[in-house]
């Protein structure tokens, strides 16, 4: 079994980034088919973003192992007749898009789809809080029309995100990236 360690690096706030996603996808490239990969990370939004990447490529996630501060996600890489073609939303704007509409007074709703315990101190002001695993199941919470602009941390789970709502019938979405890794405007603390 192949294991691979998710570097951390910090961003601007102090807050652990590491960023599994870019390397499991390097070292499934390696794996033949069937073979199984270990990605152990410390941040707990990596959980998320494991899921919905394999759920995005075909790839099988086994499960997770939390062994004190690190968490062991496991994954089995599909045979090449279920690999599926890695999707993504067609609309995307960057932070500084996002952050000029704000400024502009537009009528934009933020949806922050990260894990609670990444937006709890640095969220953007007025942003709705539903993490990505809830997201199905809390589509009430959002209405069809509005004009949504989906961030989680680096624009991976905030793309799946996107394909859902707009395969429940939401007109105006949009990924933003880099998302939260990479946000330079005002945050709010949501505790």
């Amino acid at each position: 079994m192949s294991v691979i360690h998710a570097n951390q690096t910090l961003d601007c706030k102090g807050l652990a980034c590491p960023m599994p996603i870019v390397k499991t996808k390097k070292a499934m490239d390696q794996l033949e088919a069937g073979q199984v990969i270990e990605v152990q990370a410390t941040d707990k939004g990596s959980l998320a973003d494991i899921q919905s990447w394999a759920k995005n490529t075909g790839h099988q996630y086994l499960g997770t192992v939390e062994e004190g501060e690190v968490l062991k996600h496991y994954l089995r890489k599909s045979s090449p007749g279920e690999v599926k073609e890695e999707r993504k939303h067609p609309d995307v704007v960057t932070n500084e898009v996002l952050l000029a509409k704000l400024a502009a007074g537009e009528n934009v709703k933020i949806l922050d789809v990260r894990e609670q315990a990444e937006n709890v101190f640095n969220r953007i002001p007025g942003a709705i809080s539903i993490p990505l695993g809830e997201l199905e199941n809390r589509i009430n919470e959002l209405k069809p029309d509005d004009d949504i602009h989906v961030i989680c941390r680096t624009g991976t789970r905030s793309d799946l995100a996107c394909q859902l709502l707009t395969e429940k019938g939401f007109k105006n979405v949009t990924n933003v990236e880099p998302g939260m890794s990479g946000w330079t405007g005002p945050t709010e603390n949501n505790h």
